[in-house]
């Protein structure tokens, strides 16, 4: 079994700075892939990056790219995104979620590993 928590979200002004963390346990979490979703109550989750198990193929929504960057640690067991140029529309629970298949999180699809989520809220 996999336990993930998120922190690090908060109130930030458009245009500022935020470091999301995923802090993951089990023994099988470091070979897992892993990634950042997002939603607004009465919309749909949004995939927003999403990282292999060993810290490559970093891919990215296109509502996100270049202003965000996903990466991990494995040796603490923790997933980054880094979320810069934050605009009124970056707003939302941010949840991280883990799988062994990669194409499953790039898909958006049905995760085996979710956390509580984390708010951002970006004030214009």
């Amino acid at each position: 079994q996999v336990h993930l928590v998120e922190s690090g979200g908060g109130l930030v002004q458009t245009g500022g700075s935020l470091r999301l963390s995923c802090a993951a346990s089990g023994r099988a979490a470091s070979r897992l892939s892993m990634g950042w979703f997002r939603q607004i109550p009465g919309k749909e989750r949004e995939y927003v990056a999403a990282i292999h198990w060993d810290g490559g193929s970093p891919d990215y929504a296109h509502s996100v790219k270049g202003r965000a960057t996903i990466s991990r640690d494995n040796a603490k067991n923790t997933m980054y995104l880094q979320m810069d140029s934050l605009k009124p529309e970056d707003t939302g629970v941010y949840y991280c979620g883990a799988d062994g298949n990669y194409y499953v999180i790039l898909g958006n699809g049905k995760l085996d590993y979710w956390g509580n989520g984390t708010l951002v809220f970006v004030s214009s």
